[in-house]
């Protein structure tokens, strides 16, 4: 394709709302694309041959957009291209060079003018084709959030999953048809919310927690009751000083090895949207049981690997970070996670056990890093007093590649 191609954001009030620039690239073009709606928003008279989506779109448009090279193709897209929308896509496919934006007001910048709300201080949550629960991390006392959803049954949805986690209270207002002439807007609570809702809809809430109810923060250290567990659960302290040897980075990928209940992998991704995790676990009850925990506690990405390792670590992407929970004394376990390891990699490993504790010493010994011992003691009752009961310490090994 020699030309750039074009892609116009069109909002809800269609082709008299787009700016002269947008208009005129429209008007120019020989192929339109674009969903049916947004094809039947431009007037008959212009002259474009006018193609639909294909369905599903990611398998098919390398080869469409390939069909129609050398020609002049606009795109069109819901408001702001570059906003979970088809103008990212396009840029990645083809290089920022072969892609030109005319974006409009995107949902996100109309409702926020809307509600009066600064868009810099409003999480925005992506549900167009992804699962409910990725809103779980967001749910957070006084918070403002934006959610962005596939179709009218996204605030039924988020108000059941509000209603679940103890915030029924939150308010929520429904904005559908934003910036065209039928715009709407429907207020209630996540706990009585039984209002149907458009197709073109954004959902706002105001998150307000029930009496009663605690926050789930994205610091490390969940509390143990967050997760379901057979007891092999890395506990909250070790979980909180673990997590900051490992220093989770925005993008980056760690592998959980012989993950139990998914703790460290999980609390790895609620760091940050774009933090992935592998969780590799031998047990096929712990592994379900790892999925379970990873959706209810916001992060439905987190890729959960059944099989022993090393075996299996073979067939996964390379990571930015390691930690081995389980399985330090399998032969060649330590071996294999450290050689895929890239310069400034990190690796944390955890030892309850003597045999395990003096591989990390060995290990230590070799390489370096840091080896510490932790011992929590929790106060209990002891008759008419308290008084204080030692977990199992764990000794903890991290080193920097």
């Amino acid at each position: 394709m020699s030309t750039p191609l074009v892609v116009v954001g069109i909002g809800a009030d269609g082709w008299e709302g787009l700016a002269p620039a947008s208009r005129a690239e429209v008007e120019r073009a020989e192929v339109l694309l674009g969903s049916a709606r947004q094809l039947d928003l431009v007037p008959p008279s212009v002259t474009a041959r006018r193609v639909p989506w294909p369905s599903p779109l990611s398998e098919s448009l390398p080869g469409l957009v390939e069909e129609h090279a050398g020609r002049a193709v606009v795109v069109l897209a819901s408001g702001d291209p570059m906003l979970s929308g088809i103008g990212t896509t396009l840029t990645r496919l083809l290089g920022h060079d072969r892609v030109r934006v005319l974006p409009a007001p995107s949902s996100v910048s109309l409702a926020c003018a809307r509600l009066g709300w600064a868009v810099e201080e409003t999480d925005v949550v992506s549900l167009v084709g992804r699962p409910v629960e990725l809103l779980h991390p967001h749910v957070q006392p006084g918070r403002r959030l934006l959610v962005l959803g596939s179709d009218g049954g996204t605030p039924a949805q988020v108000a059941a999953l509000l209603a679940e986690r103890g915030y029924g209270q939150s308010r929520l207002t429904v904005l559908g048809g934003l910036g065209g002439p039928q715009e709407e807007v429907r207020t209630g609570t996540a706990a009585g919310w039984s209002q149907p809702a458009p197709a073109l809809v954004v959902t706002a809430v105001e998150c307000r927690a029930d009496r009663g109810t605690l926050p789930l923060p994205t610091t490390p250290g969940l509390p143990d009751a967050a997760y379901e567990s057979d007891g092999q659960l890395t506990r909250s302290e070790v979980r909180a000083v673990t997590l900051s040897r490992l220093a989770a980075v925005p993008g980056q990928l760690l592998w959980d090895v012989g993950a139990g209940s998914g703790s460290i992998g999980i609390e790895w991704m609620r760091a940050h949207p774009t933090s992935r995790a592998i969780a590799v676990e031998a047990s096929a009850e712990r592994a379900e049981r790892i999925a379970r925990n990873a959706a209810r506690l916001g992060v439905p990405y987190l890729r959960v690997v059944h099989g022993h390792a090393p075996e299996v670590l073979t067939r996964l992407p390379a990571p930015d970070a390691v930690f081995i929970g389980g399985g330090l004394t399998t032969p060649l376990l330590l071996d294999a996670c450290w050689e895929v390891l890239p310069p400034g990699g990190r690796l944390a490993a955890n030892a309850v056990t003597v045999e395990s504790e003096a591989v990390l010493a060995a290990w230590h010994a070799r390489i370096g890093g840091e080896l510490v011992r932790l011992a929590v003691h929790r106060a209990e009752p002891v008759g008419g007093f308290t008084g204080w009961k030692p977990a199992m310490p764990v000794t903890i090994w991290s080193v920097a590649k």
